[in-house]
């Protein structure tokens, strides 16, 4: 019985030491990753320029705008 006391307390010990290890390596890798990750004003403003497109004809830019102004 006190052997398997003590195997249970070692992996008790174990357990706990690595899990004290991982929360600690969280914790300093928690601020690194906020930095990382753009705000989302900044993810829809790349998503709005990589989808919409400048008009380089005229003819067409006329026409944009006269719809616009119609509604």
């Amino acid at each position: 019985m006190p052997t398997n006391l003590i195997i249970l307390i070692v992996v008790i010990g174990v357990a706990a030491a690595i899990a004290l290890v991982a929360f600690i390596i969280y914790r300093i890798m928690r601020p690194k990753l906020k930095e990382d990750k753009p705000s989302d004003e900044q993810i829809l403003q790349d998503e709005m320029n990589r989808v919409l497109q400048d008009v380089d004809d005229p003819e067409t830019a006329k026409q944009i705008s006269d719809y616009k102004e119609d509604e």
